[in-house]
């Protein structure tokens, strides 16, 4: 099955800076994305190269990334917050080519504490119930 999701992504340095009053808040870059591919594949949160333009993400550090053929150097951009379902965090992200879909990873799904449904998709833990329960390490 094939599961898509809205997700909202804001460039966090740009909150931070609308924050301590340096940008105004209608300069912080943002988008959503209506057709998000769940991908409990995935680890991370990863995004087309537009997409990271377009957010003004910045280059912070290389990770290596399996593929279905290979193993591949990828580029990790500075934080987005990313909200799904009503449900926010922030993390880095990860490059893809822009033929590629916004990937929603399961460590954006265990972090906002959502899991996938065979039939709904996307949704809130049903063991927490509509409760946002983290995880502590």
């Amino acid at each position: 099955m094939r599961y898509t999701a809205e997700i909202k992504l804001v460039n966090q340095k740009d909150l931070v800076r609308a924050e301590m009053n340096v940008i105004k808040p209608s300069e912080i870059r943002q988008i959503t994305v209506e057709d998000a591919l769940v991908d409990t594949g995935a680890t991370r949160l990863s995004l087309p190269q537009s997409i990271i333009d377009q957010l003004g993400l910045d280059p912070i550090d290389k990770a290596k990334s399996q593929t279905a053929n290979e193993i591949i150097e990828r580029t990790v951009y500075s934080p987005v917050q990313f909200t799904l379902l009503g449900r926010s965090d922030y993390m880095t992200v990860t490059d893809l080519p822009d033929y590629a879909p916004v990937l929603i990873g399961h460590l954006v799904i265990e972090h906002l504490d959502l899991c996938i449904d065979v039939k709904r998709g996307l949704i809130y833990n049903p063991a927490h119930g509509d409760d946002w329960i983290e995880e502590q390490l």
